[in-house]
């Protein structure tokens, strides 16, 4: 499983609770998209997490940005995700960040939305935030890979409650 996370806006500890904690320990991955803030933070997610990729976002303090790219791609269920933060200039920014890092999934953060959009170019995912959610809901992404490609994925209140499903089939040939 992979764990998407972002938004924690924390100085001390990586506020994980309920389910979020429980995925973040489970996953294979996680993927962590910025605003940790502070270094201990991340540390924090380090000690959860053996596998942990992170961007730094933009409130985060100068150790994490010497520990962490602004941008980074992996591949996960055949697919290849680009992670970051935000990107000036909304959907249509992303979508091109997406593209010129040859991404079939853009992960990203910032506005504290849980937010699925498959209708692009390129799909589009934001966790939310699991810590600051900011008038929406506390919540995650996981992800399961499909055993022909793709993945199939969900958005999750810390409670575990799951209020979004989708599926991210896999790239044609």
């Amino acid at each position: 499983m992979l764990t998407v996370v972002s938004d924690t806006h924390s100085t001390d500890s990586h506020r994980l609770t309920g389910r979020t904690l429980d995925a973040v320990r489970e996953a294979e991955l996680v993927v962590h998209l910025g605003d940790f803030m502070r270094e201990p933070v991340l540390d924090a997610f380090e000690s959860e997490s053996s596998r942990l990729f992170g961007v730094y976002g933009n409130n985060d303090d100068d150790g994490i940005r010497e520990r962490l790219p602004a941008a980074r791609n992996f591949e996960f269920g055949g697919l290849t995700f680009a992670a970051t933060h935000t990107r000036r200039g909304g959907s249509t920014a992303l979508t091109m960040f997406g593209r010129e890092r040859d991404a079939d999934v853009v992960l990203f953060g910032h506005s504290h939305q849980p937010t699925f959009d498959a209708t692009g170019a390129v799909t589009l995912l934001n966790p939310g935030s699991h810590a600051q959610p900011r008038g929406h809901r506390a919540a995650h992404a996981e992800l399961e890979s499909m055993t022909d490609g793709g993945v199939n994925g969900r958005l999750v209140t810390v409670e575990g409650e799951t209020f979004e499903t989708f599926t991210i089939p896999p790239v044609e040939d």
